[in-house]
């Protein structure tokens, strides 16, 4: 499995930036009141991230100790998917949050009710994108010796070079 890249995050924010941005333009055009996040979110985004933290350590630990029994590959690679994906929902919703602060910010008056909201939803986002980075990290499995994989400067077709 590959890491998370960078650009996959930063693409997820700025599509979320938009979206946010877009869906208060289009709102207030129609009259309505602009989109304000549930306080509970940022709550809910937090509790996320300690759960992917959480569920991350005993991989960690069992990679990481020589007593530790053996990871379970399968464990470890529904952790890491699930950090990875925790990592792109905090970048949408911190990319949505901004495009709402973004929004609000730029009018005559600001509501602080929604600027409060769109802050806490922001903060919450970001917290879930480091924890999902951080468990993604926590579920790297060291490679063993006789893991290793014939690359472009090895045509050994899968031999092992030990004897």
């Amino acid at each position: 499995m590959k890491r998370t890249r960078v650009g996959t995050l930063i693409a997820a924010g700025v599509i979320g930036a938009i979206v946010g941005f877009g869906l208060d333009q289009l709102l207030t055009g129609a009259g309505q009141s602009t989109f304000t996040p549930s306080l509970l979110l940022p709550a809910l985004l937090v509790m996320l991230a300690i759960a992917n933290i959480g569920f991350a350590l005993p991989i960690r630990r069992a990679t990481m100790s020589s007593t530790g029994g053996p990871v379970d590959p399968f464990r470890a690679v529904r952790v890491a998917m699930m950090a990875k994906a925790s990592s792109i929902v905090g970048a949408v919703v911190a990319g949505i949050s901004a495009g709402l602060l973004v929004f609000l910010l730029t009018r005559p008056v600001a509501p602080v009710g929604s600027v409060s909201a769109a802050v806490a939803a922001l903060v919450g986002g970001l917290v879930l994108l480091a924890a999902g980075l951080v468990a993604e990290h926590l579920c790297t499995i060291r490679k063993d010796d006789d893991d290793e994989q014939p690359g472009p400067e090895d045509p050994g077709f899968g031999l092992s070079h030990h004897h």
